[in-house]
C-alpha cells in the first residue's frame, strides 16, 4: 500500500489535477476566510469515527484494514513511514543506508527514545517486534507478505526456525538494527512502512499475551507513537491522549475519539447533527454536502481500486471464458454514474490512475477496451465457456457473491445493480450473501489454496506504496498470502501461461532499469486483466466532509495522516464544530 520518493514527486500532482476534472471536485465553492485561532485545551478533542461495529485489531502484527490501521498509526511506530506527501520518512530511525549489493540495510536510531510508559526503546525492542509478527503463533497474515524479503523469514514464519535475531536481523549495538535481506529489491524501504513492522514493547506481550495486551493499552503502555490510548470500550469508542514521551513534535490535541458505527450511512447523519468532525459523504447527500459552508466538503483521488474476486478453484470460475463473461457483463460507468453520481471511475485497471507503470493503452478482457463492457460478447463467451464445461443451464453450478456492505447504501445499490446485470446479460441468478465486514475479512483470506472457499467476493486495495509491485506481484505471485483467488495454482486449462505471468511479475521486481520494469509489469497486468484475475470496478475518490473547526489535515492520495503531522493539527474557534462534551 506505499511508494519510493523517485515515484512519487511529479506524480501525484498531475494525479490530482487530472482526475480533479473526472470526480465531483476538491473542496466546497465557498472561498470565505475560515478562523484559525486555536481554541482553548478543553476543546482540542477530535472526534474521528469509524465505520463497524469495532476495531479488527490494534495489533501491528495484525493490522489488514483501514479502521485497525488508523488507529494503530496513532499508537505505534516503525523504522519508516511515508509522509503527507507519500514519501519515505525516517521515523524511529535517525537514518538508514544500503550495502552495495543491496541486501544489508543498516538503520540508526534516534536517541533516547522511549514508549509510552517511559521504558527505553532499543535495537533489540525493534529486533523483537519484527521477530514476533513473523512468529507462526502470532498468525499474522500480512507479516511474511510484507517482510518475506528479511533473511530467515519464511522460515520462521513456517516455524521451521526459532528466531531470525542474530540471522536476518542484527543489533550491534542498542542504536542500530541491521536487516538482511535475500534479494535485492528496490521498495523493501516501502515494505517496512507498513504497520505490522512496527515496534511493540515486549514486557507488555510478555505479561498480557499476544492476544490480551490490547486490552491494556489504555494502562499507558505499548507503543512509541504520537498518542496511546487511555479508554477503550469495544463495540462503543476507543479514545487517545498524547503520549508524554514521543520523540517527535508533539499533538497539539487533547484527546481522539474514534466512536464506532455499525451502519455506514448513519456517521453522515452523526456529523449533521454535531456528534463527529468528519464523516464521508452517501452519494445521494453529495448536493447537500457540496452546498455546505465555510468549505466543509473535500474530494481527494485514491490510490485505491475495488474489485471482485471469483476463486479459480471453485466451478465455474476455474473457466476464463466464463471469468471474461462475467466481467464484461458489467456496466462500470453505469455504476460510477448512477450509483455514486461520479465520485469514483470507472476502471478496468489493477494498477490505478496515478501510479507509476499505469497502462493507459490496457484493455479490458478479450480486447475491450470500455469500462461499459460488452454484453453481446459476454453472452458469447459464457457460452462457449459452458460448452467447453459441459454446462446447461440446468446443470451450471450456483454462485454466491460474499458483500460487506456494512449499512452502506451505496454499496448495497451497487451489489444489487451488478446481481440485476449478471441476471439479464447472462441470465445467471447470482446469491448476494451480505455478511459483517470483519467477517469478511476473515473469511475471503481463507480462500487461499482452499477449492471449500468463499467462490466470489468484493473487496478493495489501497495503495500500501505507489509501485506496481504493490498490485500486482504482491497479490498474485505463487506463494503470496494475498493471492487469495488462487491464480497460477490451480486446474485451469491455462494455469501454465498465468505462472508464466507470475515469472514476469518476478523478472520485473528484480529488474533495475525502470523503463524496463514498467514496461515488464505492463505486459504482466494485461494478462491478469485477461484472465480477470481481479474483477476492478471503479478507482475510488475520498469524497468526505469534515468540520471547519478542524485545522492542519494534510490530505493525500491515501488518506494517512503521519505521525508527526498531528503537531500541525488543532481544533480551532471556527464554526460548526462537533459537541465535545461527552469526552
Amino acid at each position: 500500500m506505499r511508494s519510493g520518493t523517485k515515484f512519487v514527486k511529479g506524480i501525484l500532482p498531475t494525479f490530482f489535477c487530472l482526475l480533479t476534472l473526472l470526480l465531483v471536485g476538491c473542496g466546497s465553492a465557498q472561498q470565505g476566510a475560515i478562523s484559525t485561532t486555536r481554541a482553548d485545551d478543553s476543546k482540542q478533542v477530535f472526534i474521528w469515527p469509524s465505520s463497524g461495529s469495532d476495531l479488527k485489531t490494534i495489533d501491528p502484527a495484525l493490522s489488514t484494514d483501514g479502521g485497525s490501521i488508523a488507529a494503530i498509526d496513532l499508537v505505534f511506530t516503525g523504522l519508516v513511514q511515508l509522509d503527507n506527501k507519500l514519501q519515505i520518512h525516517d521515523q524511529l530511525a535517525a537514518s538508514h543506508s544500503v550495502s552495495s549489493d543491496g541486501l544489508t540495510w543498516t538503520f540508526k536510531l534516534r536517541p533516547n527514545l522511549k514508549f509510552s510508559d517511559g521504558t527505553p526503546l532499543t535495537s533489540a525492542d525493534v529486533a523483537y517486534s519484527i521477530d514476533r509478527a513473523l512468529q507462526p503463533r502470532v498468525k499474522s497474515a500480512v507479516a511474511l507478505t510484507y517482510m518475506g524479503l528479511i533473511k530467515g523469514a519464511p522460515e520462521l514464519a513456517a516455524g521451521k526456525v526459532k528466531t531470525i535475531i542474530g540471522d536476518g536481523i542484527l543489533t550491534p549495538d542498542p542504536d542500530t538494527v541491521v536487516i538482511i535481506t535475500t534479494k535485492k529489491a528496490s521498495y523493501f524501504l516501502e515494505e517496512l512502512t507498513y504497520s505490522c513492522s512496527y515496534v511493540v514493547e515486549k514486557s507488555m506481550i510478555e505479561k498480557y499475551g499476544d492476544l490480551n495486551f490490547v486490552d491494556h493499552l489504555s494502562q499507558g503502555i505499548g507503543g512509541a507513537g504520537p498518542f496511546m490510548v487511555s479508554k477503550y470500550e469495544h463495540g462503543k469508542a476507543i479514545e487517545f491522549v498524547p503520549n508524554p514521551h514521543y520523540y517527535g513534535p508533539k499533538p497539539q490535541l487533547k484527546k481522539i475519539a474514534i466512536p464506532f458505527y455499525k451502519q455506514a450511512d448513519t456517521i453522515y447523519k452523526a456529523y449533521q447533527t454535531g456528534q463527529v468532525d468528519q464523516s464521508n459523504v452517501p452519494s445521494a447527500n453529495i448536493d447537500a454536502a457540496k452546498a455546505l459552508p465555510e468549505r466543509q466538503f473535500h474530494s481527494i483521488p485514491q490510490l485505491w481500486i475495488t474489485y471482485y474476486g471469483m476463486n479459480y478453484l471453485v466451478k465455474p470460475f476455474d473457466n476464463i471464458k466464463i471469468r471474461q463473461a462475467f466481467a464484461l457483463a458489467i456496466n462500470k460507468e453505469t455504476l460510477a454514474h448512477n450509483t455514486y453520481k461520479d465520485k469514483v471511475i470507472a476502471t478496468n485497471h489493477i494498477v490505478p490512475q496515478g501510479m507509476p507503470g499505469f497502462d493507459a493503452d490496457l484493455t479490458g478482457p478479450a480486447g475491450v477496451k470500455s469500462p461499459a463492457g460488452d454484453p453481446k460478447l459476454a453472452k458469447q463467451l459464457l457460452e462457449e465457456g459452458m460448452k467447453q464445461e459441459g454446462y446447461t443451464a440446468s446443470t451450471f453450478p450456483s454462485v454466491t457473491f460474499t458483500v460487506a456492505t456494512n449499512g452502506s447504501s451505496d454499496a448495497r445499490n451497487e451489489f444489487q445493480a451488478v446481481q440485476q446485470m449478471w441476471q439479464s446479460v447472462l441470465g445467471i441468478s447470482v446469491k448476494l450473501n451480505d455478511i459483517d465486514y470483519g467477517k469478511l475479512l476473515s473469511d475471503v483470506p481463507a480462500a487461499l489454496n482452499n477449492p471449500n472457499g468463499v467462490q466470489m467476493f468484493a473487496l478493495g486495495w489501497v495503495a500500501d506504496y505507489p509501485d506496481p509491485q504493490d498490485w500486482l506481484t504482491l497479490q498474485f505471485d505463487k506463494g503470496s498470502p494475498n493471492n487469495i483467488v488462487n491464480y497460477g495454482q490451480n486446474h485451469s486449462t491455462n494455469a501454465s501461461q498465468q505462472q508464466e505471468a507470475q515469472k514476469l511479475m518476478e523478472q520485473a521486481d528484480s529488474t533495475q532499469d525502470e523503463a524496463q520494469r514498467m514496461k515488464l509489469y505492463n505486459q504482466a497486468e494485461q494478462q491478469l486483466v485477461n484472465d480477470v484475475v481481479w474483477l476492478p470496478t471503479v478507482q475510488v475518490g475520498s469524497v468526505f466532509v469534515r468540520k471547519p473547526c478542524v485545522v492542519g489535515v494534510v490530505d493525500n492520495a491515501q488518506s494517512i495522516i503521519p505521525p508527526n503531522d498531528w503537531a500541525s493539527i488543532y481544533i480551532s474557534t471556527a464554526t460548526p464544530c462537533a459537541n465535545t462534551s461527552q469526552y
